[in-house]
């Protein structure tokens, strides 16, 4: 384990189907498909493409009466956990829960009277369903939002407040808890607020509505990695306007800078300067490509220049430092061999299979 994995708030476990979320856990790694649900096929072959891809559990919209058939093949042939999303119709989140959902996700500002919310608790509890409380900036409880003198971030948390009580008063605690917004600092406000109030409980982590590709990346880049940073959080969904396979190198990638979980390869390259002779940048991309099919959680350098190039990367497993068309490969800093520049990449990519 990570040593800094012990600064990560310990809180309550939350059980989604096989995955454990909080209580000292790993972060898990979520996205959601885009498919029609009815469309079962097409759904699961998104699912799977997540799963392998690092997802360790997939949220599945729930939309209409019709497509509770399809989600029920979608949650029995599913290789991880499926989560139903619902909105406005408690009684999608029943149906849900009885064909075979590991965890619902409902919004307190569109699912109705406490007494549709009570039933959705009573069908989660018969089922051994978890439940996710997902508070959200677009769609508030009017009455909490109609508060005068409160603050976005303090409307959010009295929504979540309000829900995560009563499903305890009620003897429900296998829950989890967002409250998602678009913006970034009121996001990082949001959680930390949270993680005060309702220590106990897991908090799923998110920025809503965060844009494409490059904006969306940087956006949950910045917040989930503050807050993660902090010892807040215990599953991430990184949301794009993009193909949801996507996300998940981006989840990935924010767990591995920070220490909190590996996955796959790791690649140190610089930025190139006036001392590089080689044609960098394509040798570097082409390596990040090949790296992709790669499992194993290793380190692999790719610099420009032999004056700093294995110094400035001694921790990485295996890499090349750069001089005039040719390379020194070394391994833990250490130089091996020198090879020709047309043959950086076959040579790394054979070094690789070997570790």
């Amino acid at each position: 384990m990570d040593a800094r994995d012990w600064a990560r708030a310990k809180t309550r476990a939350a059980q989604v189907g096989s995955v454990t979320i909080g209580g000292g856990a790993p972060v898990v790694v979520q996205s959601m498909t885009c498919t029609p649900t009815e469309d079962a096929d097409a759904t699961l072959a998104q699912v799977r493409a997540l799963a392998a891809a690092g997802c360790d559990i997939v949220r599945v919209t729930l939309p209409r009466k019709d497509a509770v058939a399809a989600f029920a093949r979608i949650c029995a042939e599913s290789p991880v956990p499926i989560v139903a999303d619902i909105h406005f119709d408690y009684r999608l989140a029943i149906a849900a829960a009885e064909a075979g959902a590991a965890k619902l996700r409902i919004n307190p500002g569109n699912i109705g009277s406490w007494e549709k919310v009570d039933a959705v608790i009573d069908a989660a509890g018969e089922r051994g369903c978890a439940i996710r409380i997902g508070v959200n900036a677009g769609s508030l409880d009017p009455a909490v939002d109609a508060r005068a003198g409160l603050t976005l971030p303090e409307k959010l948390v009295a929504s979540a407040v309000e829900f995560v009580r009563h499903f305890e008063d009620r003897g429900f605690d296998n829950i989890v808890l967002s409250a998602k917004a678009h913006d970034v600092v009121t996001t990082i406000e949001t959680y930390r607020m949270l993680s005060q109030e309702l220590p106990q409980v897991p908090l799923h982590l998110g920025v809503t509505e965060a844009g494409t590709r490059e904006q969306g990346t940087i956006k949950n880049a910045v917040a989930l990695g503050v807050l993660l940073s902090e010892g807040i959080g215990d599953t991430l969904r990184v949301s794009l306007t993009a193909d949801p396979v996507e996300e998940v190198p981006v989840c990935w990638g924010i767990l591995q800078c920070l220490g909190l979980r590996r996955r796959g390869p790791e690649i140190v390259s610089c930025p190139t300067c006036g001392r590089t002779q080689v044609d960098l940048i394509p040798i570097a991309e082409e390596v990040e490509r090949r790296l992709r099919n790669v499992e194993k959680p290793i380190s692999v350098a790719v610099m420009g220049c032999v004056v700093n190039g294995p110094g400035e990367a001694r921790d990485a497993d295996l890499g090349v430092a750069c001089g005039k068309g040719t390379a020194m490969l070394f391994k833990k800093g250490e130089v091996v061999r020198k090879i020709a520049e047309k043959d950086i990449v076959e040579e790394l990519m054979r070094e690789i299979e070997t570790l």
